[in-house]
């Protein structure tokens, strides 16, 4: 397999790859070399996300912290510290190819959080669709033990998730998945292709990584579960070399993981699974914007029926009972009562803020195109 004819693509980045071990800085060549990759995918059309650890790393050193164990607190100060310089870097070596970066920080309550969710990735896409790319990384100032991630191989299958990415990139320390640690055994051999993680596959990948980052091969196969689950191909390839990306797209030895299906249809089957909340009815103009694929817009509500919040699931029926499709709302009940009927121009007037262009967007909206489409209960 070959990068080939990415659209989107997640490239996650180990702070043992970005920081120099022995003095704490970032290693200028190598990610200087990662740009000029990121600048031949975006001109070939791809959109980029990097994931990126390296932020208490960079902090730890400039504050002196040079333990092996830091507590949460220091942490979350060397984070501090070490995430300004982390996204400065970026900056720099993207600039000199016109590429514009932004910072996102995330915490693991803005994947679980339907409505965090639903925030996170209108920044992520809206980013995306201005030609930025959006240097993420764990919020470590702000994350406890309940709301961390933990590492970053996690991290990058969650937002390949969120922003419906077709692949992702974990740039490792190994040249891909080993049937055993090709460090301590030289019989070893690494697969090329998998087509299926099964449990046996994970035990072959054992525990948690060294001491100088947080993943190993076992949560880099849970990320494979993830991203491959929502229709997302992923691999593992060696991030040290210099220009890893080019290496990736001359063939370099590597493990891919097969994706089931593509995101588009994945996250489809996610949201007709959600059980729904309520239900809107809508007009026929609505009806039928909603089943040639388009947004629905709150110009076309006539009723609603329950009780939500915004990111939860509801249905969409017409005028004449007929279920239309599902969809995740980006507005409240008690918003849309005050909205439904009007105009996008006139809804921030009626609620003191910007408007959502969209009561359900497209991308969050199955619609049911006959009969058998429809869930039989919900």
């Amino acid at each position: 397999m070959r990068l080939g004819s990415t659209k989107r693509i997640v490239i996650k980045i180990g702070s043992a790859i970005l920081i120099e071990g022995s003095s704490g800085l970032i290693r200028r060549s190598w990610l200087q070399g990662l740009a000029a990759d990121i600048d031949v995918l975006m001109s070939s059309g791809s959109d980029v996300l990097v994931v990126s650890s390296g932020a208490i790393a960079l902090g730890r050193n400039v504050l002196g912290m040079h333990g092996s164990q830091l507590s949460l607190e220091q942490s979350q100060a060397a984070a501090a510290v070490g995430q300004i310089r982390l996204a400065r870097a970026y900056e720099e070596v993207l600039e000199p190819f016109g590429i514009r970066t932004g910072q996102v920080l995330l915490t693991l309550d803005d994947s679980f959080n339907r409505r965090r969710y639903l925030n996170s990735r209108a920044t992520l896409e809206t980013l995306l669709n201005q030609g930025v790319v959006p240097i993420v990384n764990e919020n470590d100032t702000v994350a406890t033990d309940e709301i961390r991630y933990g590492d970053n191989d996690r991290l990058a299958a969650q937002v390949a998730v969120m922003t419906g990415a077709d692949t992702l990139v974990l740039l490792s320390d190994v040249d891909g998945f080993y049937t055993k640690d090709p460090k301590e055994d030289s019989e070893a051999e690494r697969l090329d292709v998998v087509e299926h993680i099964t449990s046996e596959l994970e035990a072959l990948a054992g525990g948690q990584g060294s001491t100088s980052s947080k993943g190993g091969m076992a949560t880099k196969i849970m990320a494979a579960r993830t991203a491959t689950k929502a229709g997302c191909a992923m691999v593992i390839a060696r991030g040290s070399v210099l220009r890893p990306i080019d290496r990736l797209q001359k063939g370099t030895s590597c493990t891919w993981f097969l994706p089931a299906g593509n995101p588009q249809t994945a996250r489809k089957h996610w949201i007709t699974s959600l059980k729904s909340k309520g239900t809107i009815i809508i007009d026929d103009g609505a009806s039928n914007a909603v089943k040639s694929g388009r947004s629905l817009l709150p110009a076309g509500v006539k009723k609603i029926f329950g009780r939500f919040q915004k990111g939860d699931a509801v249905g969409i029926t017409d005028l004449r009972g007929e279920a239309v499709g599902k969809g995740l709302t980006r507005y409240s009940t008690n918003e849309i009562e005050r909205i439904r009927g009007r105009k996008s121009r006139e809804i921030e007037e009626i609620l003191g803020n910007p408007p959502q262009a969209a009561l359900i967007h497209a991308d969050d909206l199955v619609r049911w195109t006959t009969a058998l489409d429809r869930p039989a209960k919900d």
